[in-house]
């Protein structure tokens, strides 16, 4: 008996030594082990989404910094977030085409990202190594990305968190933005642990795809991309442009500005970032390869091409694709129309991820979102995009990584059920509709502070307004899709176009656009020196000349609606 009783008292000893080893290695992360990842404090800390954060920019020559943000060179600056400071932390302006427009329309609203450890190796913010500050271009609702990263995460895609930011600069006013998790070190740590795979951003080099940070590529004013949409003046057999084909500009040429985007594997129409197979030859992928965000071998390189080749042959799918994963990420995907990206006209916009052969999609970059980057049709058309046809400018069949589901009927109903639970639990619950009007609620008075936003507050509501009733409306669409009500591809709808859901009430650009918004409020309309948007009809706090910082605006909301260390209006 004496010896069973030492027996316990031993296995108690071990016990304990256990969870203590267990409670040093959580303080060491900074988080606790869960199932494929890593918990980050971050995650409830920078990404609460029940509040609005502080941000602070500290630099000395934020001036001097602003006129090379185009070159997209890291500066060095101090910043606080939620009143805990980060000293000596990398900055540079973020995006393609919209530093550009930025830089142009004389507006200083660029996009940012942070890298906590570009000059000192482990520095980090609660975990996170890397953070991006969208300026929410192009986006009047102040919404898209917000919206589609929540759907994205809530529907068990690994998506990026994100947060709303009231950003100031030396501690004058700056504007709104959204804070967003760098798709890096501690992204696949979080998500898929310390043994993670390889990430890449497929990206033209020659496009502005250097860093890799997706872009709001925006064409030239007179590219129609009205052809790639369904609707009733197409021919049934006509479903847009062919493969890496753009409609002609005088003389049969490609419009100005278009040429990057011929037929053959140039420009953002390249077989690689279509993820197609051509061959063994690394050098085919040199849009996927030089866009690594991991450390890769020629090892890595060749499985990669494997899996992309197993992927086209359309056999063996469970073993060379994260089939649950990426249905989730295609239902979401499809349904918030977003056509800057793997379904669209300029395949970019999206991190592939490959571990042991295995692929999935991780989601980025979705302000063009909810018909912002079409050109053409109307919102009838978008609302009721067809879920099983949803690639606009080209064909199901060359987008690999979306072709399997419809070439197996098997996956075709995984893809129908899932997008039938995604339906009923995030709209027809009413889920949806209450989460939105909370953002809007919580963001309004920040918007109507905002001194440098590019759209004004009215023109905020209404979009708001808009992105509700068409999220609603297409729930309704889709609803019908499945079952086959209305025809769920887009010959079936230029045949009965009858049968779809009627959104003629709705103004797509009412949420923004590639060249709404943005573009019209840098016009001779907008603040001296090219400041942030004023429009004679509203009211607003004076321009600013050239080289001042936006002065802040606005009244402070009651104290009860703010959180300790939240950012006040």
């Amino acid at each position: 008996m004496s010896t069973n009783k030492y027996v316990d008292q031993i296995c108690v000893v071990l016990i304990l030594a256990i969870l203590a080893g267990v409670l040093a290695l959580f303080a060491l992360t900074g988080g606790s082990v869960s199932q494929g990842g890593v918990e980050k404090a971050y995650e409830s800390g920078l990404f609460d989404t029940t509040k609005v954060h502080t941000l602070d920019i500290t630099m000395e020559d934020w001036e001097g910094f602003l006129e090379t943000c185009e070159n997209e060179a890291y500066a060095m600056c101090s910043v606080t977030i939620d009143g805990e400071t980060v000293r000596e932390i990398g900055i540079r302006a973020k995006g393609n085409s919209s530093l550009t427009q930025v830089k142009q329309s004389g507006n200083n609203r660029y996009s940012f990202k942070l890298e906590f450890d570009h000059y000192q190796d482990g520095v980090n913010y609660q975990g996170l190594d890397k953070l991006s500050l969208n300026n929410i271009i192009q986006d009047n609702t102040y919404l898209k990305d917000y919206l589609c990263y929540q759907l994205m995460g809530e529907f068990g895609v690994a998506a990026p968190l994100c947060s709303y930011v009231y950003l100031t600069v030396n501690g004058e006013d700056w504007g709104l933005y959204l804070a967003v998790e760098g798709v890096e070190e501690s992204f696949l740590e979080r998500n898929y642990g310390s043994g993670s795979g390889e990430l890449y951003k497929p990206d033209n080099m020659d496009l502005g795809g250097g860093h890799g940070d997706g872009g709001d590529f925006t064409p030239p004013e007179d590219a129609d991309f009205s052809a790639a949409l369904p609707g009733e003046a197409q021919p049934a057999e006509q479903e847009g442009p062919a493969a890496g084909e753009f409609p002609p500009g005088e003389g049969g040429q490609p419009p100005e500005g278009m040429e990057a985007f011929g037929p053959g594997g140039g420009g953002m129409n390249s077989d690689d970032l279509k993820l197609l197979y051509t061959d063994d030859d690394y050098d085919s992928y040199a849009n996927i390869f030089d866009n690594a965000k991991t450390e890769i071998t020629d090892k890595d390189k060749s499985r990669l091409i494997r899996s992309l080749k197993t992927l086209n042959e359309g056999e063996e799918i469970e073993n060379v694709v994260d089939v649950e994963e990426v249905l989730r990420y295609f239902v979401v995907h499809n349904f918030v129309c977003n056509f800057d990206s793997y379904t669209g006209s300029m395949v970019h916009n999206y991190y592939l991820y490959e571990e042991d052969g295995v692929l999935s999609m991780i989601p980025w970059d979705y302000n063009l979102a909810f018909g912002g980057f079409q050109m053409g049709g109307d919102a009838t058309t978008m609302v009721n995009f067809p879920i099983d046809t949803p690639v606009s400018g080209g064909s199901v069949e060359d987008r690999p990584m979306l072709a399997w589901i419809f070439a197996d009927e098997t996956y075709t109903q995984q893809y129908h059920a899932l997008f039938d639970q995604f339906i009923a639990e995030i709209f027809e619950s009413g889920a949806f509709q209450a989460e939105l009007d909370r953002v809007v609620e919580l963001i309004s008075p920040y918007v109507e502070k905002d001194p440098t936003k590019f759209c004004t507050y009215e023109e905020f509501e209404t979009g708001a307004a808009a992105l509700k009733d068409f999220c609603l409306l297409r729930a309704q669409s889709v609803r019908g899709q499945l079952t086959g009500t209305i025809p769920a591809t887009s010959d079936g709808q230029q045949a009965d176009s009858g049968s779809l859901v009627d959104a003629s009430g709705l103004t797509l650009s009412d949420m923004g656009s590639m060249h709404g918004g943005a573009m019209e409020a840098m016009g001779p309309g907008g603040r001296p020196g090219g400041g942030p948007h004023q429009r004679d009809d509203v009211s607003s706090p004076q321009g600013t000349t050239e080289g001042e910082r936006p002065p802040g605006v606005g009244e402070r909301p009651p104290a009860e609606n703010n959180s300790p260390g939240e950012a006040g209006p």
